[in-house]
């Protein structure tokens, strides 16, 4: 009998160490419960047999309960128990509220993982459900995450990578011909953004643009007046081909347009751009842009400070006048660009340049506006030199020269935009007066395309910054994008930064300095280290 009670004693010592079962029960129950999603009789009955064996051990051995939590050891491991569990909900509330409010830093010379303000503004303003299709098998993660930066702008974007082996059905709708190929798709319509390759990322330029255009599928025709000098539309020393390019991805279509073949603006004409005249426009010409000007419309003049074209009679009744100087910056010079080169820093408050604060446009062999306020006409200046810049006289050798007496020294007007209503098209005052300056209308950032119609203009002292070696230099593409945007009188929504492309900074080296490079790194580097170890141990010894 005594060896039965000390066999049995021994037994019932051990059993209440079955108590350790009871959290490993319950934790298999929850699991099973989270990841099957199904709270049958196997997840509760685990959870069921550990909190029995739990309310058990407390009901029998309720007694050395105290005994166990009175010791030191134990409040050594509940307090490491504790710590422990402190850490793992502060790491998950970390991982909770990084995942719920998502900020990133991004740290790339051009922002290339942050979208531009226009991108985001294309996808919150979505009404309709947009999809990118991405035929590849296997993302890039770069393109994956700038595709996930759209989806964070709003629900009604979304992506899904194909792989076209798999999915016949859909290569066959889409219609696609090499691997790579990225499509948008909105309701039924479809539309090709680019074929991805080697050395070849999403772009998100091209994404933002394809958006836009499916949203607003109309294009609106843009004519570059020619047969003057103007610049010419077709790659070229001085041609403005890839403005043309970045018109047609904004959803534009340009047409050259000249005014000796018809005697009216084309009734489907949104903007008329005068890009760089060389020669005056002919009377009957003048009376057709003038007549476009009295519905609504949109004209951009870009005109150069070496142009015999005289612009007088076109721009004198909105009363701006071109100066017949030459801007020089020495802010250009110090930049090594040249003085002849300005650099604008300093934009007006408008619609065109709102959100281009803080960066920089340049603008080749410039001249300054001298502009006056017109009753009826809202006069916005659009860029600004700064105060250092001086408008020297060409003399007839090719020469400059500056008179303090005559000539102007201070902030200058390079670019001004001006709109009328177009009930009002006809009551301007013809004779403006010369100012190095003009001051904004109390309504000068008003845009009212989505109100009554107007007749827009903007005037710029240059178009050499829209040639193709400068339209894509700093924000040149943006102020004339965003110009041309205004003009077309498309939508009420201020105009924002285009997306930016990654910057080329590919390093290329001759012969011998690739030799000297790779000379000190595997041989002069490491004998200056010796040398020093060397040194230094000499001096301890």
């Amino acid at each position: 009998m005594k060896a039965a009670a000390t066999t049995w004693k021994t037994v019932w010592n051990y059993l209440k160490y079955l108590v350790w079962l009871s959290p490993c029960l319950i934790v298999a129950g929850l699991t099973t419960g989270l990841l099957t999603n199904a709270w049958g009789i196997v997840p509760l009955g685990l959870m069921g047999v550990g909190l029995g064996l739990a309310i058990a051990w407390l009901l029998l051995y309720s007694n050395a309960l105290a005994g166990f939590l009175g010791q030191r050891s134990t409040q050594a491991g509940t307090n490491a128990l504790v710590a422990t569990l402190a850490v793992i909900v502060i790491l998950g509330l970390v991982n909770f509220l990084g995942v719920r409010y998502a900020a990133r830093l991004d740290l790339t010379e051009n922002q290339l993982f942050t979208l531009a303000p226009q991108s985001v503004q294309v996808v919150k303003e979505l009404e309709e459900p947009v999809k990118v299709w991405i035929f590849s098998p296997t993302p890039n993660p770069t393109d994956q995450a700038l595709l996930d930066n759209y989806r964070r702008q709003g629900t009604q974007f979304s992506y899904e990578y194909i792989d076209p082996q798999s999915n016949p059905g859909l290569v066959r709708r889409f219609g696609m011909q090499a691997p790579g190929e990225v499509y948008l798709e909105k309701g039924e319509q479809r539309r090709l953004v680019q074929v991805l390759g080697e050395g070849q990322p999403l772009s998100e330029q091209r994404l933002t643009n394809g958006i836009a255009q499916l949203s607003n599928p109309t294009q609106a025709k843009i004519y570059f007046i020619q047969g003057h000098g103007e610049r010419s539309l077709e790659a070229g020393q001085g041609a403005i081909s890839k403005a043309l390019g970045e018109l047609e991805g904004e959803g534009f279509s340009a047409s050259p347009l000249k005014l000796t073949d018809t005697t009216t603006i084309p009734e489907d004409a949104s903007v008329v751009v005068l890009a760089g005249p060389q020669q005056s426009l002919l009377e009957p010409e003048l009376k057709a842009i003038n007549d476009y000007l009295k519905r609504r419309s949109g004209l951009l003049v870009m005109a150069d400070p070496d142009s015999k074209a005289d612009l007088d009679p076109l721009l004198q009744p909105w009363g701006v006048k071109m100066g017949d100087r030459l801007i020089v910056d020495p802010d250009g010079e110090a930049a090594g660009y040249g003085a002849g080169m300005t650099i604008i820093s300093q934009y007006g408050s408008h619609p065109i340049t709102e959100k281009l604060g803080g960066g920089f446009s340049l603008f080749p062999v410039a001249q300054p506006l001298e502009v006056v306020n017109k009753d009826g006409i809202t006069t916005t200046p659009l860029l600004i030199t700064s105060d250092r810049t001086q408008a020297q006289r060409i003399n007839e050798d090719g020469t400059l020269s500056f008179d303090p007496a005559t000539d102007f020294q201070g902030q200058m007007l390079l670019g001004v935009a001006l709109s009328r209503p177009v009930k009002d098209a006809e009551d301007a005052s013809p004779e403006p007066s010369p100012s190095p300056e003009a001051s904004p209308s109390p309504e000068a950032g008003d845009d009212k395309a989505d109100s009554a119609p107007e007749t827009r203009l903007v005037i710029i002292g240059n178009s050499s910054f829209v040639t193709d070696g400068m339209v894509t230099q700093q924000l040149n593409k943006d102020v004339f994008l965003n110009s041309i945007n205004w003009l077309s009188q498309q939508s009420g929504e201020s105009l924002a930064v285009r997306p930016k492309e990654a910057t080329n900074r590919r390093i290329l080296l001759n012969g011998w300095t690739q030799i000297l490079l790779s000379v000190g790194a595997v041989l002069f580097l490491p004998i200056v280290g010796f040398l020093m170890a060397f040194g230094i141990w000499w001096l301890r010894r």
